[in-house]
């Protein structure tokens, strides 16, 4: 994964665990960021009015439970560290890929 990468990487120039995990998310921002405004041109024309309260407290409330999100999977992981993690990762991915192997449509889980 994307951050599995980012995380390792910034191991391995030295930095904390916490720094690496704080790294990897801030370099998902860029793409959040573009992602979002892509979507945003192409719901704009067909929002109406009343869309855009729902839109902004939407984003608010995104933004903050991402925010303690964030805090606290880096709190996790100056605790424990990243074993539990990565077995995790490893465990989904082994079921992800037996659904997929027998012939699950993962798009309808």
């Amino acid at each position: 994964s994307r951050s599995a990468a980012t995380i390792i990487g910034g191991l391995s120039q030295r930095l904390t665990r916490q720094e690496a995990a704080e790294f990897s998310f801030l370099l998902g921002v860029p793409t959040l960021t573009a992602a979002t405004c892509l979507k945003m041109v192409k719901i704009l024309p067909t929002l109406q009015p009343q869309d855009y309260q729902v839109l902004i407290v939407g984003n608010i409330i995104s933004f903050v439970i991402g925010a303690i999100s964030v805090k606290a999977f880096v709190g996790y992981l100056n605790r424990y560290g990243f074993k539990w993690f990565g077995y995790y990762r490893i465990i989904f991915g082994a079921v992800l890929l037996f659904l997929l192997l027998s012939g699950h449509n993962l798009h309808d889980l």
